[in-house]
């Protein structure tokens, strides 16, 4: 069955409506249904402290407090399919982490990891979460991660609740995608400083480590950048990793891709205004993905380690296994919209999810490069928990919700071996729902960017 929809079959779920002040938008002005109530913010306006808190090694096993599963950073996945190799490379290196609850009731977590290449006992950079002034005077917060091989994540401290809503507000980002026509720009290649010219992705690869490949032989990260404004992950405490395995996690997303790979040139770009999709090259590589997790199919090319995408654009939705057009020129990834950074800090993009009895809304707002005229605009998108046969990723945070219909065993094979992941979604099973920004990969991404106004709000009784 091919799933793709035009985007006349799609407007009825996409809000296009001028935003007078996108950073300060009251919710009860916003255009839907749900009557929500504010229960938490972080508006940055008490000082952050958390560049100061010590850092501490990672013992990078079972028994830490930064284990997630076995796609982990020292997951048991990588040593079945590729040891010694894994177990040889990861030994080069040492991980340090902080991890640092802040806000009202410490709702919030700051989870900071950097690289430390040769094991001398400090990290190689040092990435952050900082108080900052913007030109009108108000505070928020910098993330700031000046080399690519460490990660700065704000999440939620506690699973989010049942039904919610979350939101931020985004007042400035460099990390990565072309200024005025270029990737070169500030001394930059794609938002990477070059005085580097060994910035690779060792030693996690989807197929483990690569045998009797050096650290600076990996691949070249550099053409991809990229940030997370907004996702939910189906785990309590996630934290930056190596990064395969986050695509194994994901329930929904808004994230920025910057890559001009060669496998990144058949991706298309949705404009908004004209419900036209183009390609990459016409694009400013500055773009929003707006992302529902499929739970039913995985990702070609990957190990079975990564979930296949499903897109809901203004020009129609589609399934990322196929073409976005009839003629085949578009596929892979469909961005829902560019950033317009040079307009930044004194504009502002808000970007939010929600989830209500049986399923998901994607929204963002903002003055979009295809805005049109009058300028910011909002698009909303909506997926059920299971619409026409095709779930969600891990949606279900109680067993009550799922049935193990889309359970199944999966196959990840390496050069010495090969990991078999029994039931990835069995019956019983429950994920919670967990808010990310930032840089979730310990070896993908630098850069910095300034974030402001977390808030969640429940339905109102």
């Amino acid at each position: 069955m091919r799933y793709r929809r035009t985007a006349a079959e799609v407007l009825s779920g996409i809000i296009v409506a001028p935003l007078a002040a996108v950073a300060v938008a009251d919710v009860a002005d916003r255009d839907h249904s749900t009557e929500w109530r504010l229960v938490a913010e972080e508006d940055f306006g008490d000082p952050l402290h958390i560049d100061a808190a010590p850092w501490t090694r990672d013992p990078q096993d079972r028994g830490s407090p930064w284990y997630i599963d076995a796609f982990g950073d020292d997951g048991e996945a990588w040593h079945a399919i590729s040891d010694p190799d894994f177990s040889e490379q990861l030994a080069t290196l040492d991980v340090y982490r902080k991890r640092v609850a802040f806000g009202q009731d410490g709702w919030l977590t700051a989870e900071i990891a950097a690289v430390d290449k040769d094991t001398s006992g400090a990290p190689d950079s040092s990435p952050g979460l900082s108080t900052v002034e913007l030109p009108d005077g108000q505070r928020a917060a910098r993330i700031d991660e000046p080399s690519w091989d460490a990660g700065v994540l704000i999440r939620s401290t506690d699973p989010l609740p049942e039904r919610y809503r979350v939101e931020m507000t985004l007042r400035d980002i460099d990390f990565g995608g072309m200024r005025d026509g270029s990737f070169e720009y500030d001394g930059k290649y794609n938002g990477y400083r070059t005085e580097n010219t060994c910035k690779t992705s060792f030693p996690w690869t989807f197929n483990g480590a690569l045998p009797g490949v050096g650290r600076c032989d990996y691949h070249n990260v550099t053409k991809e950048n990229g940030f997370y404004y907004l996702g939910i992950l189906d785990h309590a405490t996630p934290s930056p990793q190596g990064n395969p395995g986050i695509h194994f996690r994901r329930k929904v997303v808004m994230d920025g891709y910057y890559s001009h790979q060669t496998w990144s040139l058949k991706n298309g770009v949705c404009d908004p205004e004209t419900g036209k999709i183009h390609g990459v090259d016409d694009g400013t590589f500055n773009g929003v993905n707006a992302i529902f997790i499929r739970g039913d199919k995985m990702r070609s090319g990957i190990n079975n380690i990564g979930n296949e995408y499903y897109f809901k654009t203004a020009c129609g939705e589609y399934s990322g296994d196929e073409p976005f057009d009839d003629e085949g020129r578009y596929s892979g990834i469909l961005t829902s919209t560019e950033l317009r950074p040079e307009l930044l800090p004194e504009a502002a993009y808000r970007f939010a999810v929600e989830r209500d009895a049986a399923g998901y809304t994607l929204e963002m707002s903002g003055p979009f490069r295809h805005s049109g005229a009058p300028g910011p605009i909002t698009l909303r998108f909506r997926h059920d928990f299971v619409e026409d046969g095709r779930p969600i990723w891990h949606y279900n945070q109680t067993p009550e919700e799922y049935d193990g219909a889309f359970d199944r065993s999966l196959t990840h094979t390496g050069h010495s071996g090969t990991y078999t992941t029994e039931h990835a979604w069995p019956a019983g099973s429950a994920y919670p729902d967990s808010l990310i920004i930032g840089d979730p990969h310990l070896n993908f991404y630098e850069g910095s960017a300034v974030v402001d106004d977390i808030r969640l709000y429940v339905p109102e009784k």
